[in-house]
């Protein structure tokens, strides 16, 4: 079988003046995020050695699973996926894989549970045991879900249903039960999210189209060295699916993504409450350029999962499509789930026709409270630019507990209806070469 038409990412050229990211920090982070490279070898899922068959209608997981440990452990390479409608269960990824869809294979992931076996996974926030993602690692090296294939999952719903997280993972939380003995189906059910690297290090999501999904689209959790390019989302209607979730990461290079999302489309988060600060692991150094979004709520958004941080984020040459979004910046956290967002950069953004405003930010998120402070502190947006919102940024602090460091320049908004901006508990606005509906914003 020939060579899959396989490239590894090449980082834009960067540097003021060329269309690059415009931040040293950010150019070093993209530099040092270790994209996954994979011996010539290949693994056709059809050989007769796995069998697997593309009519739509056979399960294709024993296959699949064959096909993967065969090629990590003979020293990795591709297990290629030829056109075809493949029905399978969970497709775990081990080390040295690059799982390869052609142009023309599509996954449908089916309706039989027990394809889905149990697996360590977090669930908004709070590590527990449940039925796998569609695509999952643990602990693994050098691995990648590319091609120009499709994968759906809308088979799984007769399965992947349930988000009562309060009475099934809360509870256990406050018990203190460990996480390998939160065993979801013992107590209900709970959604499994479509992409999941768990743990793992040197990971790459290229290509790919995801659709229909249940839950969160793609979710790196406590993984380092992970790259999501040119991977298009979307066909769902499905509450909470968010397009790219990473948490509690290390190194994270989103870019050229086109994401639908019915939530949030990258949706930055740490760990919910107690669980959260008992893994007490912070996402950083996460950049991300050239994506599209659609989505009823937040463009870029951090939290409200962020307890154990979020910290060191570039966003770059960012704009809106279709059905638009809320906000383009949306920070959300309370007193019970704590944690910080610092360091935030925006800049480049294009919004026209937002639902709500441009930024949002509160520490009072749902009304829940604690004794766990939130920070806020230190954003800087510029070159933001847009046509038509009801209000441009709404920022809420606490009384005991103000937003510290709010920056804005060389920006211009217009067709705003309220051009009144709200901030409550901020400290140190600064605004330079800003406009709203063409008036001056002073500091």
């Amino acid at each position: 079988m020939a060579q899959p038409a396989l490239t590894r990412p090449k980082w834009k050229a960067c540097g003021n003046g060329n269309g690059g990211l415009p931040w040293k920090e950010a150019r070093q982070i993209a530099a040092e995020t270790v994209v996954p490279s994979f011996p010539e070898a290949i693994f056709d899922v059809t050989d007769p050695l796995y069998g697997a068959i593309g009519d739509g209608s056979t399960d294709n997981t024993d296959a699949f699973r064959a096909a993967i440990e065969d090629c990590s452990s003979q020293g990795g390479g591709h297990v290629v996926v030829p056109k075809g409608i493949y029905s399978t269960g969970a497709i775990h990824l081990l080390n040295d894989v690059d799982f390869h869809l052609e142009d023309g294979a599509v996954l449908q992931f089916n309706a039989n549970a027990d394809n889905f076996p149990l697996v360590l996974t977090r669930y908004e926030g709070i590590e527990c045991m449940n039925h796998s993602p569609m695509i999952y690692a643990y602990g693994q090296s050098n691995i990648a879900l590319t091609g120009s294939g499709i994968l759906d999952a809308l088979g799984t719903r007769p399965w992947n249903r349930g988000n009562d997280r309060a009475g099934i993972l809360e509870p256990l939380v406050a018990a203190g039960v460990p996480p390998e003995e939160r065993i979801v189906p013992d107590y209900g059910q709970l959604r499994s999210t479509f992409v999941e690297p768990y743990n793992c290090t040197n990971v790459l999501i290229q290509g790919v189209t995801l659709r229909q999904s249940q839950f969160w689209q793609m979710h790196p959790t406590l993984c380092r060295n992970v790259t999501v390019d040119d991977v298009t989302t979307g066909g769902t209607t499905n509450s909470n699916t968010d397009g790219c979730n990473p948490e509690s990461c290390d190194h994270v290079v989103i870019r050229d993504c086109t994401l639908d999302a019915h939530d949030d489309c990258i949706a930055i988060k740490s760990g919910r409450d107690d669980d959260g600060r008992r893994v007490n692991t912070p996402s950083e150094n996460i950049v991300i350029f050239g994506c599209s979004f659609q989505g009823p709520w937040g463009g870029i958004t951090c939290g409200s999962e962020m307890s154990g941080g979020i910290r060191n984020v570039y966003a770059y040459n960012v704009q809106t499509y279709g059905t638009s979004i809320r906000y383009m910046l949306y920070v959300k956290s309370n007193t019970r789930r704590g944690g910080y967002a610092t360091n935030l950069n925006l800049d480049s953004f294009r919004g026209d026709n937002l639902l709500n405003g441009w930024g949002f930010a509160q520490m009072d998120y749902n009304g829940q409270t604690g004794d766990y402070l939130p920070l806020f502190q230190d954003w800087k947006l510029s070159n933001m630019n847009g046509d038509s919102a009801p209000w441009v940024f709404h920022f809420r602090g606490l009384v005991n507990d103000h937003i510290l460091g709010f920056n804005v320049r060389g920006s211009a908004f217009t067709g705003i209806a309220d051009p009144a901006d709200q901030y409550s508990y901020v400290d140190d606005i600064n605004f330079d070469d800003v406009t709203i509906n063409g008036e001056p914003v002073s500091s």
